[in-house]
């Protein structure tokens, strides 16, 4: 029931970071990946770890036509195939709330929240025609609390909770399921900058997660390939935490 062989997984951000953890779990249970990221160079040395027949196109998918057509350039590659799709590209600017810019809040929404929409607008009919569509895409654990430093992102990501709620009662008469991951802190290059800017951020991760520890891209690898495959077939609509007990913690 955890069997991929013969389905496609387009992962955004696939080519880093968590969304590059997904793609191996997703890899190993027998997906073949596209990896749409910005970067080239990234994109390339992720589809050579990953094998197969694993690909990737080059796109930014804050451009209005840009998910369409990074979309199309996939299909093109698949036959117009398309059985899961990973929304996982993001990005954060982190600024009190009295300092954010108009341009800063556009870029972090576009990023994470709008360019999710148009690409997932996009995909409806690949993924309903599949017979079992599988949408996974990442919120935050700002989706449910939130930080100082990161309105704009805070607000993207309990956006897509919402997004995907509606997705999952939309589209589950068509066999398509929904759902969302929460990640904790986690080691990226995104979570690097912020190790940077605040030297107490370490110390107050590891106090505040029951696992004393910060997640690793590997941790989403097995819940990635769980909620692509057969094995979540009536999981729909959800928001998993995947932060060591973060959110749970008093």
């Amino acid at each position: 029931m955890f069997d991929l062989t013969g389905r496609v997984a387009l992962v955004t951000g696939g080519n880093g970071g968590i969304g590059l953890g997904m793609a191996r779990g997703l890899a190993a249970a027998g997906a073949r990946i596209a990896v749409v990221g910005r970067n080239a160079d990234k994109n390339a040395a992720a589809v050579a770890e990953l094998g197969g027949d694993s690909f990737s196109v080059v796109a930014d998918l804050t451009a209005i036509e840009a998910p369409a057509r990074a979309l199309g350039a996939v299909l093109e590659r698949t036959d117009g195939k398309l059985d899961i799709l990973v929304n996982n590209a993001g990005t954060n600017i982190r600024r009190l709330p009295q300092e954010v810019t108009d341009e800063d809040w556009a870029t972090v929404l576009d990023t994470n929240l709008t360019s999710v929409m148009r690409l997932t607008r996009a995909a409806y009919p690949q993924l309903k025609a599949s017979g079992h569509g599988r949408v996974i895409c990442i919120g935050s654990m700002m989706s449910i609390f939130g930080l100082p430093l990161s309105p704009a992102y805070g607000a993207s990501k309990g956006a897509i909770v919402q997004y995907v709620r509606s997705l999952a009662v939309a589209w589950g008469q068509d066999g398509i399921t929904v759902n969302a991951l929460l990640p904790g802190w986690i080691e990226t290059e995104l979570t690097a900058g912020a190790k940077r800017d605040i030297p107490t951020l370490n110390d107050s991760v590891l106090a505040r997660t029951p696992q004393r520890r910060w997640g690793q891209p590997g941790d989403f690898a097995g819940i990635a390939a769980f909620l692509a495959s057969d094995a979540s077939a009536f999981v729909t609509g959800t928001a998993i935490p995947v932060d060591g007990g973060l959110s749970v913690h008093g």
